[in-house]
């Protein structure tokens, strides 16, 4: 497998624009269920292009953003420089550069399945002041809800180079217990994403395991993207369900 801090460094603009956002339920959740309030600290490990970052300094939390990859850390320095709280720190999950415990929240959005968990886990206990929370979260396209959904799903099977092999669904509850070492506090919310066929081709290609431009059967997968986008659009749009998981708990 390539360099997983290195996979996205090609595909950067449109991860920023056509990767969804997550909801707003999350904040509630957390605020409820593990004590967050503004004066909280977050360590957002994998921050990428700022997505997840950005829901908490709307909260007006102070972040630290962890990522490895240049591209995508200049990007989300970028996309968050309005906010004052955003701290951008070249890191990895299993080496953030943060001080011993100076963090109450560890956030990871679409991330954790590229960790070593192990050594990421000895790092968020060394980073974590006591009580603190790690929070894992991923946006869950669903597969097999529509018609649409599964014959997208199809397409990435046929034209992906290495789907199966790097799918976040390889994070089952075996996964997630031995890494708690215990049950996380778990919760899901709907979240929608609509697309018009370009929006639709940038959401395919900011996927790590989709061919890029140049290489093999790249134009035929954009042909079959767009028959398959014609076969199902309504008024010109087609629609990703997601579920957002979301998995809290305290290191013991």
């Amino acid at each position: 497998m390539p360099d997983p801090t290195q996979r996205f460094s090609n595909r950067v603009e449109n991860y920023l624009r056509y990767r969804p956002r997550y909801p707003g339920e999350v904040l509630e959740l957390l605020k409820i269920d593990c004590g967050l309030r503004p004066e909280s600290t977050i360590a957002d490990v994998g921050s990428g292009t700022g997505l997840l970052s950005e829901l908490f300094l709307g909260n007006g939390n102070e972040v630290f953003g962890i990522e490895p990859n240049r591209e995508m850390r200049e990007a989300g320095e970028r996309w968050l420089r309005s906010f004052a709280r955003f701290n951008s720190v070249a890191g990895t999950a299993e080496a953030t550069a943060l001080p011993n415990q100076s963090i109450d929240f560890v956030v990871a959005g679409q991330a954790f399945h590229w960790f070593g968990q192990n050594l990421c886990r000895n790092e968020f206990t060394r980073i974590l002041r006591p009580g603190g929370w790690v929070v894992l979260l991923w946006n869950d396209r669903r597969t097999n809800t529509t018609p649409f959904l599964a014959a997208y799903e199809k397409l990435l099977l046929a034209y992906g180079t290495d789907y199966l092999q790097v799918n976040h669904k390889r994070i089952d509850a075996a996964v997630l217990r031995d890494f708690f070492r215990a049950e996380p506090v778990t919760r899901v919310f709907p979240n929608h994403q609509p697309f018009d066929f370009e929006s639709l081709k940038g959401r395919l290609l900011s996927s790590s395991y989709v061919p890029e431009a140049g290489q093999p059967r790249y134009a035929e997968m954009l042909e079959a993207l767009k028959d398959l986008f014609d076969e199902h659009q309504k008024e010109g749009r087609v629609t990703f369900d997601y579920d957002t998981l979301v998995y809290c708990g305290r290191l013991l």
